[in-house]
């Protein structure tokens, strides 16, 4: 689909690992946190300005376990809330 790699919680996409990057699922619930770090979303074709609702997580977050822990944790929450779309099972 995009290239990557799909992180899933039961049903749920929450997370995006391409070329080495982890991007996770956010939603107005914990976007904020993404954009306050600067931090973009994933575009998941180069040279095309589609975006997806992934963020990428910041460096500093990536080197403390429990503070990544809490950012996935969040992000699956986001993946359960979301809406199933058409053909979706």
């Amino acid at each position: 689909m995009f290239g990557g790699v799909g992180l899933y919680a039961d049903d749920g996409l929450f997370g995006i690992l391409a070329a080495d990057v982890l991007y996770l699922k956010v939603d107005d619930t914990n976007r904020a946190k993404y954009a306050a770090e600067g931090m973009p979303a994933f575009q998941p074709y180069a040279g095309k300005p589609t975006t997806m609702s992934y963020y990428q997580v910041p460096p500093r977050v990536l080197e403390d376990g429990d503070e990544l822990t809490a950012w996935a944790r969040a992000s699956v929450r986001v993946a359960a809330h979301e809406k199933p779309r058409k053909g979706r099972h």
